[in-house]
């Protein structure tokens, strides 16, 4: 069993984290749900969720401990956050930003970033796109910046020989 991580992410949906949980999982190829917590009697005149229902899971994704909260409708995901899925391949950016992007908001969609069906930002970028936005050659960083702000999934082979 891994360690949880130091740092982890509380995503909160309204009553949807089991849905988001399953999802995610089934992309992610090193992924498990660790731990599922369900409302009780206790504090329900806060809650207001039916006993039983499932409150909180704990689950990692390629090593990294999340907790998905069914809290309620009172607050939603935004671009000010998002998760960032670093890939060595085309077909790698090809694989996420398909798997991520179904059933999905397309005009959401910018320079590798995306929503996911639950509102959820993610950036499916090379591993290197820090070092080809602003490597010592700043002539041809500026040329990969340009092309990187015409795309929406990221085209690897267009970005590198910009």
């Amino acid at each position: 069993m891994l360690a949880a991580s130091k740092i982890a992410p509380c995503l909160w949906f309204d009553s949807e984290a089991e849905h988001a949980v399953a999802f995610y999982t089934r992309i992610f190829k090193n992924s498990r749900v660790v731990t599922t917590s369900y409302y009780g009697e206790a504090g329900r005149e806060v809650h207001g969720r039916p006993p039983g229902s499932v409150m909180a899971i704990g689950f990692e994704l390629e090593r990294q401990s999340f907790t998905a909260l069914n809290g309620g409708p009172l607050f939603r995901f935004n671009e000010a956050v998002s998760l960032q899925v670093n890939c060595a391949s085309q077909e790698e950016i090809d694989y996420y930003w398909n798997a991520l992007t179904v059933e999905s908001d397309p005009a959401a969609q910018q320079c590798g970033w995306l929503k996911d069906r639950f509102g959820l930002s993610w950036q499916v970028v090379p591993d290197d796109i820090a070092q080809t936005l602003s490597g010592p050659d700043a002539v041809r960083a500026g040329r990969a910046m340009v092309a990187l702000m015409k795309m929406k999934k990221i085209d690897l082979a267009a970005l590198r020989n910009a």
